[in-house]
Protein backbone atom coordinates (compact mmCIF):
# COMPACT_ATOMS: atom_id res chain seq x y z
CA UNK A 1 0.00 0.00 0.00
CA UNK A 2 1.64 3.32 -1.07
CA UNK A 3 2.67 5.70 1.71
CA UNK A 4 0.41 8.53 0.47
CA UNK A 5 -2.59 6.23 0.32
CA UNK A 6 -1.87 4.86 3.80
CA UNK A 7 -1.71 8.39 5.24
CA UNK A 8 -4.98 9.35 3.51
CA UNK A 9 -6.55 6.08 4.71
CA UNK A 10 -5.56 6.63 8.37
CA UNK A 11 -6.68 10.28 8.31
CA UNK A 12 -10.00 9.07 6.96
CA UNK A 13 -10.39 6.72 9.93
CA UNK A 14 -9.67 9.54 12.35
CA UNK A 15 -12.31 11.74 10.69
CA UNK A 16 -14.81 8.89 10.60
CA UNK A 17 -14.49 8.19 14.32
CA UNK A 18 -14.96 11.89 15.10
CA UNK A 19 -18.50 11.74 13.68
CA UNK A 20 -21.58 11.05 15.77
CA UNK A 21 -22.43 7.31 15.97
CA UNK A 22 -25.41 6.25 13.91
CA UNK A 23 -26.41 7.64 10.52
CA UNK A 24 -23.70 10.31 10.42
CA UNK A 25 -20.96 7.77 11.06
CA UNK A 26 -22.52 5.26 8.65
CA UNK A 27 -22.56 7.90 5.93
CA UNK A 28 -18.96 8.71 6.78
CA UNK A 29 -18.15 5.01 6.54
CA UNK A 30 -19.59 4.86 3.01
CA UNK A 31 -17.51 7.87 1.99
CA UNK A 32 -14.37 6.36 3.54
CA UNK A 33 -14.88 3.04 1.75
CA UNK A 34 -15.29 4.90 -1.53
CA UNK A 35 -11.68 6.02 -1.09
CA UNK A 36 -10.70 2.38 -1.67
CA UNK A 37 -12.78 1.70 -4.77
CA UNK A 38 -15.86 2.94 -6.60
CA UNK A 39 -19.20 1.90 -5.06
CA UNK A 40 -22.49 3.00 -6.57
CA UNK A 41 -24.74 2.26 -3.59
CA UNK A 42 -24.62 1.01 -0.03
CA UNK A 43 -27.39 -0.61 2.00
CA UNK A 44 -27.23 -1.93 5.55
CA UNK A 45 -29.83 -4.47 6.67
CA UNK A 46 -30.11 -6.14 10.07
CA UNK A 47 -31.64 -9.63 10.16
CA UNK A 48 -32.99 -10.56 13.57
CA UNK A 49 -35.09 -13.66 14.19
CA UNK A 50 -38.41 -13.48 12.34
CA UNK A 51 -38.49 -9.69 12.20
CA UNK A 52 -38.59 -8.21 8.75
CA UNK A 53 -35.18 -6.87 7.72
CA UNK A 54 -34.38 -3.53 9.32
CA UNK A 55 -32.79 -0.97 6.99
CA UNK A 56 -30.34 1.04 9.09
CA UNK A 57 -28.77 2.96 6.20
CA UNK A 58 -28.78 3.23 2.41
CA UNK A 59 -27.68 5.56 -0.36
CA UNK A 60 -30.44 4.83 -2.90
CA UNK A 61 -32.16 7.76 -4.62
CA UNK A 62 -35.86 8.19 -3.88
CA UNK A 63 -36.99 6.80 -7.24
CA UNK A 64 -35.34 3.38 -6.66
CA UNK A 65 -35.32 3.09 -2.87
CA UNK A 66 -38.77 1.50 -2.81
CA UNK A 67 -37.49 -1.41 -4.92
CA UNK A 68 -34.39 -2.16 -2.90
CA UNK A 69 -35.72 -1.37 0.55
CA UNK A 70 -39.50 -1.18 0.89
CA UNK A 71 -40.47 -3.82 -1.70
CA UNK A 72 -37.64 -6.04 -0.43
CA UNK A 73 -38.85 -5.81 3.18
CA UNK A 74 -42.37 -6.85 2.12
CA UNK A 75 -41.23 -10.44 1.50
CA UNK A 76 -38.82 -10.92 -1.42
CA UNK A 77 -35.94 -10.89 1.09
CA UNK A 78 -36.85 -14.55 1.67
CA UNK A 79 -35.31 -15.24 -1.75
CA UNK A 80 -32.14 -13.18 -1.18
CA UNK A 81 -28.90 -15.24 -0.98
CA UNK A 82 -27.49 -12.86 1.64
CA UNK A 83 -30.56 -13.32 3.88
CA UNK A 84 -30.49 -17.09 3.38
CA UNK A 85 -26.79 -17.13 4.27
CA UNK A 86 -27.64 -15.37 7.54
CA UNK A 87 -30.21 -18.07 8.36
CA UNK A 88 -27.39 -20.62 7.88
CA UNK A 89 -25.19 -18.62 10.27
CA UNK A 90 -22.74 -17.51 7.60
CA UNK A 91 -19.39 -16.59 9.21
CA UNK A 92 -18.56 -12.91 9.57
CA UNK A 93 -16.44 -11.52 6.77
CA UNK A 94 -16.51 -10.03 3.29
CA UNK A 95 -18.44 -12.12 0.76
CA UNK A 96 -19.34 -11.87 -2.91
CA UNK A 97 -22.99 -12.46 -3.81
CA UNK A 98 -21.93 -15.02 -6.40
CA UNK A 99 -20.21 -17.09 -3.68
CA UNK A 100 -23.51 -17.59 -1.87
CA UNK A 101 -26.08 -17.62 -4.68
CA UNK A 102 -27.67 -20.80 -6.12
CA UNK A 103 -26.53 -21.96 -9.56
CA UNK A 104 -29.34 -20.29 -11.56
CA UNK A 105 -29.74 -17.21 -9.38
CA UNK A 106 -28.57 -14.80 -12.10
CA UNK A 107 -31.04 -16.34 -14.55
CA UNK A 108 -33.93 -16.35 -12.09
CA UNK A 109 -36.87 -14.00 -11.92
CA UNK A 110 -35.94 -12.59 -8.51
CA UNK A 111 -32.63 -11.33 -9.89
CA UNK A 112 -34.15 -10.11 -13.15
CA UNK A 113 -36.98 -8.33 -11.33
CA UNK A 114 -35.30 -6.80 -8.30
CA UNK A 115 -31.71 -6.23 -9.41
CA UNK A 116 -31.94 -5.24 -13.05
CA UNK A 117 -34.69 -2.69 -12.39
CA UNK A 118 -32.09 -0.51 -10.73
CA UNK A 119 -29.15 -1.48 -12.93
CA UNK A 120 -27.16 -3.06 -10.09
CA UNK A 121 -25.30 -6.23 -11.09
CA UNK A 122 -22.26 -6.64 -8.83
CA UNK A 123 -22.67 -6.92 -5.05
CA UNK A 124 -20.39 -7.77 -2.18
CA UNK A 125 -21.17 -7.49 1.52
CA UNK A 126 -19.66 -7.33 4.97
CA UNK A 127 -21.39 -9.79 7.31
CA UNK A 128 -21.23 -8.57 10.93
CA UNK A 129 -22.27 -10.62 13.96
CA UNK A 130 -24.43 -8.67 16.42
CA UNK A 131 -25.69 -9.55 19.88
CA UNK A 132 -28.68 -11.86 20.49
CA UNK A 133 -27.99 -13.79 17.29
CA UNK A 134 -28.76 -10.89 14.94
CA UNK A 135 -26.65 -10.30 11.84
CA UNK A 136 -25.91 -7.15 9.88
CA UNK A 137 -25.15 -7.16 6.16
CA UNK A 138 -23.57 -4.05 4.64
CA UNK A 139 -23.86 -4.39 0.86
CA UNK A 140 -21.62 -2.55 -1.61
CA UNK A 141 -23.28 -2.44 -5.03
CA UNK A 142 -22.00 -1.63 -8.50
CA UNK A 143 -23.99 -0.90 -11.62
CA UNK A 144 -23.86 -2.80 -14.89
CA UNK A 145 -21.42 -0.22 -16.28
CA UNK A 146 -18.83 -0.97 -13.57
CA UNK A 147 -16.41 -3.92 -13.51
CA UNK A 148 -16.45 -6.66 -10.89
CA UNK A 149 -14.56 -5.97 -7.68
CA UNK A 150 -10.93 -6.93 -8.26
CA UNK A 151 -8.85 -9.14 -6.00
CA UNK A 152 -6.80 -6.11 -4.89
CA UNK A 153 -9.97 -4.17 -4.02
CA UNK A 154 -11.31 -7.13 -2.04
CA UNK A 155 -8.04 -7.41 -0.11
CA UNK A 156 -8.03 -3.73 0.83
CA UNK A 157 -11.70 -3.85 1.81
CA UNK A 158 -10.92 -6.87 3.97
CA UNK A 159 -8.38 -4.68 5.80
CA UNK A 160 -11.22 -2.22 6.50
CA UNK A 161 -13.33 -4.90 8.17
CA UNK A 162 -12.53 -4.03 11.84
CA UNK A 163 -13.61 -0.42 11.26
CA UNK A 164 -16.77 -1.53 9.42
CA UNK A 165 -17.70 -3.89 12.23
CA UNK A 166 -17.22 -1.24 14.92
CA UNK A 167 -19.31 1.39 13.10
CA UNK A 168 -22.10 -1.06 12.27
CA UNK A 169 -22.29 -2.44 15.82
CA UNK A 170 -22.42 1.07 17.28
CA UNK A 171 -25.24 2.02 14.91
CA UNK A 172 -27.20 -1.13 15.83
CA UNK A 173 -26.77 -0.57 19.57
CA UNK A 174 -27.88 3.04 19.21
CA UNK A 175 -30.95 2.03 17.19
CA UNK A 176 -31.93 -0.62 19.76
CA UNK A 177 -31.57 1.87 22.60
CA UNK A 178 -33.71 4.47 20.83
CA UNK A 179 -36.40 2.18 19.41
CA UNK A 180 -36.28 -1.39 20.76
CA UNK A 181 -38.18 -4.03 18.82
CA UNK A 182 -40.58 -5.81 21.19
CA UNK A 183 -40.39 -9.60 21.20
CA UNK A 184 -44.14 -9.94 20.62
CA UNK A 185 -43.81 -7.93 17.42
CA UNK A 186 -42.10 -10.78 15.54
CA UNK A 187 -43.36 -10.90 11.97
CA UNK A 188 -44.13 -14.55 11.30
CA UNK A 189 -46.69 -13.80 8.58
CA UNK A 190 -44.18 -13.47 5.74
CA UNK A 191 -42.43 -16.71 6.69
CA UNK A 192 -45.77 -18.49 6.97
CA UNK A 193 -46.85 -17.19 3.55
CA UNK A 194 -43.67 -18.57 2.02
CA UNK A 195 -44.03 -21.94 3.76
CA UNK A 196 -47.69 -22.38 2.78
CA UNK A 197 -47.43 -21.04 -0.77
CA UNK A 198 -49.56 -23.32 -2.96
CA UNK A 199 -51.09 -25.18 0.00
CA UNK A 200 -54.29 -26.95 -1.01
CA UNK A 201 -53.25 -26.85 -4.67
CA UNK A 202 -49.77 -28.39 -4.74
CA UNK A 203 -48.41 -31.55 -3.19
CA UNK A 204 -45.82 -31.25 -0.40
CA UNK A 205 -43.06 -32.17 -2.88
CA UNK A 206 -44.25 -29.59 -5.38
CA UNK A 207 -44.22 -26.93 -2.64
CA UNK A 208 -40.59 -27.82 -1.86
CA UNK A 209 -39.70 -27.45 -5.53
CA UNK A 210 -41.51 -24.11 -5.80
CA UNK A 211 -39.51 -22.71 -2.87
CA UNK A 212 -36.23 -23.78 -4.48
CA UNK A 213 -37.26 -22.44 -7.89
CA UNK A 214 -38.10 -19.07 -6.37
CA UNK A 215 -34.68 -18.95 -4.71
CA UNK A 216 -32.85 -19.49 -8.02
CA UNK A 217 -32.05 -23.21 -8.12
CA UNK A 218 -31.89 -25.06 -11.43
CA UNK A 219 -33.57 -28.43 -12.00
CA UNK A 220 -30.19 -30.12 -11.49
CA UNK A 221 -29.61 -28.26 -8.21
CA UNK A 222 -33.13 -29.07 -6.99
CA UNK A 223 -32.58 -32.73 -7.85
CA UNK A 224 -29.41 -32.73 -5.77
CA UNK A 225 -31.07 -30.93 -2.86
CA UNK A 226 -34.05 -33.32 -2.77
CA UNK A 227 -32.17 -36.51 -3.79
CA UNK A 228 -34.37 -37.12 -6.85
CA UNK A 229 -33.57 -37.24 -10.58
CA UNK A 230 -33.57 -34.11 -12.78
CA UNK A 231 -36.23 -35.76 -14.92
CA UNK A 232 -38.50 -36.12 -11.91
CA UNK A 233 -37.98 -32.43 -11.10
CA UNK A 234 -39.02 -31.47 -14.63
CA UNK A 235 -42.20 -33.54 -14.33
CA UNK A 236 -43.03 -31.94 -10.97
CA UNK A 237 -42.31 -28.52 -12.44
CA UNK A 238 -44.66 -29.10 -15.38
CA UNK A 239 -47.38 -30.36 -13.04
CA UNK A 240 -47.11 -27.51 -10.55
CA UNK A 241 -47.24 -24.92 -13.32
CA UNK A 242 -50.44 -26.56 -14.55
CA UNK A 243 -51.95 -26.70 -11.05
CA UNK A 244 -51.18 -23.02 -10.46
CA UNK A 245 -52.44 -21.99 -13.90
CA UNK A 246 -49.15 -20.42 -14.97
CA UNK A 247 -46.66 -21.03 -17.75
CA UNK A 248 -43.36 -19.48 -16.66
CA UNK A 249 -41.12 -18.71 -13.73
CA UNK A 250 -41.89 -15.01 -14.04
CA UNK A 251 -45.57 -15.81 -13.49
CA UNK A 252 -44.58 -17.97 -10.52
CA UNK A 253 -42.73 -15.07 -8.92
CA UNK A 254 -45.63 -12.74 -9.64
CA UNK A 255 -48.06 -15.14 -8.00
CA UNK A 256 -45.83 -15.43 -4.93
CA UNK A 257 -45.43 -11.66 -4.58
CA UNK A 258 -49.20 -11.12 -4.88
CA UNK A 259 -49.81 -13.67 -2.15
CA UNK A 260 -47.37 -11.89 0.14
CA UNK A 261 -48.98 -8.51 -0.41
CA UNK A 262 -52.57 -9.76 -0.35
CA UNK A 263 -53.10 -12.36 2.41
CA UNK A 264 -56.53 -13.19 1.04
CA UNK A 265 -54.81 -14.61 -2.06
CA UNK A 266 -54.15 -17.79 -0.07
CA UNK A 267 -57.86 -18.44 0.29
CA UNK A 268 -58.50 -17.58 -3.36
CA UNK A 269 -55.70 -19.89 -4.50
CA UNK A 270 -57.00 -22.80 -2.43
CA UNK A 271 -60.51 -22.20 -3.75
CA UNK A 272 -59.32 -22.68 -7.35
CA UNK A 273 -57.67 -26.01 -6.61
Amino acid sequence: MPHKFLKHWSCGIAHLLSLEPGRARLRGLSQWLRQVCPVDHFVLFVYEGNHRPLALFDTFPADTRHIYVEDYQAGPYLLDPFYLACTRNQPAGLWRLRQLAPDHFYLGEYYLTYYQQTGQTEEIAFFVDLDCGAKAVLSLMRSVSSPAYSRDEMQILECARPVVEQVVREAWQLRRAERPRPAQDLDYSVHEAFARFGAGVLTAREQEIVRLLLRGHSSASIAEQLAISPGTVKIHRKNLYARLGIGSQSELLGLFIRELTLPERAADLRATG
